[in-house]
């Protein structure tokens, strides 16, 4: 499970057999999201959630918007396309 980005004890998980559209899924001690990259420029948007409160996914959303274009190339990278 390749971990693309990490920050704030978050890892940012592009998983090899997933499924489309583009989405990471961002796992920390406190709970997990999915977020749809929405490639190539965004923003992304919240797909789910469990344990993590809004502080956290509004600080993980801002750091992944700052981020896209990477986190898209990543998703391409491993699977192919977008």
């Amino acid at each position: 499970m390749p971990t693309v980005l990490r920050f704030d004890g978050l890892r940012v998980i592009v998983y090899p057999n997933d499924h489309r559209p583009a989405h990471v899924h961002v796992k920390g001690a406190s709970g997990e999201a999915v977020f749809v990259l929405n490639c190539p420029n965004g923003p992304p948007t919240l797909r789910e959630t469990f344990g993590l409160s809004r502080t956290e996914l509004n600080r993980v959303e801002n750091e992944l918007a700052g981020a896209v274009a990477t986190l898209c190339a990543e998703w391409r990278r491993i699977h192919g396309r977008i």
